[in-house]
């Protein structure tokens, strides 16, 4: 994946920190485990908000390196991504990098608006007709929505995918987009770049 060769010295220091942290939690827990007759379902607890914690930090980093140079407006999509997720309203969301994007995706109506949390989640909201497809966004433009994607033909993971899953990985294997995809079974969000599907948060993967 690109640029995971070239850390930041200081992201990568937070990283080992966090996980070294971790690593002492999870020993904290064994010796629980192995010392105390009683519950751990607290210590566990402690455990996983500490390992989402270190994934969103993660996610986050990731997601800035790949959109920075295209888009302004990262903490617009990242707030409405989150925003859907709670909602549980499926989305589907392409940036536009370097390759161009019209001629890839099909039957979306044109918009040509400036990129807001509120036109985005109006968007998604159940019931409107462009719900079911996906958003076309340039720098801090949203470009058309309803759009169809191509879906995903060299997918072999091991979990089912739903149709925006397949479309979000379709997409970017036929180009440098990335793509956001929040399920609306879990609220789960996602992105795909390179023909794979990277979690932003963790759990399962859902159609």
């Amino acid at each position: 994946m690109e640029g995971e060769r070239h850390l930041p010295i200081e992201f990568s220091n937070h990283m080992h920190d966090s996980l070294t942290h971790l690593q002492e939690k999870i020993g904290e827990l064994k010796h629980t485990m192995n010392e105390k007759d009683c519950c751990i379902l607290n210590d566990f607890e402690e455990v996983n908000k500490l390992f989402k914690s270190i994934h969103h930090s993660t996610a986050t980093f990731y997601l800035q390196l790949y959109l920075e140079p295209y888009t302004k407006d990262l903490e617009i999509l990242t707030a409405c991504a989150q925003s859907l997720s709670e909602k549980r309203h499926g989305a589907l969301i392409a940036i536009k990098r370097n390759n161009e994007l019209e001629t890839l995706v099909h039957s979306g109506i044109p918009l040509h608006a400036k990129l807001s949390p509120s036109l985005l989640e109006a968007i998604f909201y159940p019931g409107n007709p462009l719900h079911d497809g996906g958003v076309l966004i340039e720098g801090d433009s949203i470009i058309s929505a309803g759009n169809i994607f191509p879906s995903s033909v060299h997918y072999k993971g091991k979990e089912k995918l739903g149709t925006r899953h397949r479309a979000a990985i379709g997409l970017s294997e036929i180009s440098d987009a990335l793509v956001i995809v929040v399920s609306e079974e879990t609220g789960r969000i996602s992105f795909a770049l390179g023909g794979v599907l990277y979690p932003i948060q963790p759990g399962g993967i859902t159609s």
